[in-house]
């Protein structure tokens, strides 16, 4: 049975609301509790093992999972992702999904989490070289930086890599340059503002967002701080 939410303020400022039934016990990204009635409890553990955690510190993770559960009664709590964007609720029924760094929210405990290392295409791609991948049985919540944008799979498509949030493990993908190690393609990348791509094959389902957390850097970046050397 799946858990009562809803999203509110979407999609740029999502919070995700959802009724815990009595005697539930949901799993939370740490720290984004934002509210909860008092009589939940909540306790830190490190979800796996001491490895599996570090291996979540490494994807941009955090080492701790916080696990809300309620007793006798039914509770409502209140999420809240630490970057601005959009939540995206997904049903796991045996299959598994692949999210972004930094990415999850939520899940039930029968959700299996794992950090998975994506090798040399996400080292040159300059995103994360870590992919959460849920398996299992439950709810699953994600975010993003903007909102979400679902896009069905039959065949190929091609998305930047700063802009995908999730996607099906039916689908394969590779990291390449947009128009090829040619000189014409090095020239779009360097010179057209495109770069490294995702290119995804097969058949399911890819979400991404509607902005990039990398060009908000850059946009910030000249009004950071300057140290004064006199």
């Amino acid at each position: 049975m799946s858990t009562p939410f809803q999203v509110e303020h979407a999609p740029a400022y999502g919070m995700l609301r959802m009724q815990l039934a009595a005697n539930q016990t949901m799993l939370v990204e740490s720290g984004a509790m934002a509210a909860m009635d008092p009589w939940i409890d909540m306790k830190s553990k490190v979800r796996g093992g001491l490895w599996q955690g570090l291996g979540r510190v490494l994807g941009g993770e955090s080492l701790f999972v916080s696990e809300f559960s309620t007793k006798q009664r039914s509770g409502m709590l209140f999420l809240s992702p630490g970057i601005p964007g959009d939540i995206h609720h997904y049903k796991l029924e045996g299959n598994a999904l692949m999210v972004q760094s930094s990415g999850f929210v939520a899940c039930d405990p029968t959700i299996e989490l794992d950090t998975k290392f994506q090798g040399m295409r996400g080292f040159f791609s300059g995103e994360s070289i870590f992919l959460i991948r849920a398996c299992g049985t439950g709810d699953f919540w994600f975010s993003s930086y903007g909102a979400i944008l679902e896009i069905p799979v039959e065949g190929e498509y091609v998305v930047d890599t700063g802009y995908v949030v999730a996607f099906e493990d039916t689908l394969d993908y590779s990291v390449e340059v947009l128009g090829g190690l040619s000189f014409k393609g090095l020239r779009t990348a360097i010179f057209g503002g495109e770069g490294l791509v995702c290119r995804f094959r097969g058949r399911g389902r890819l979400w991404v967002q509607s902005r990039h957390l990398g060009s908000l850097m850059n946009f910030l970046y000249p009004f950071r701080p300057q140290k004064n050397n006199n």
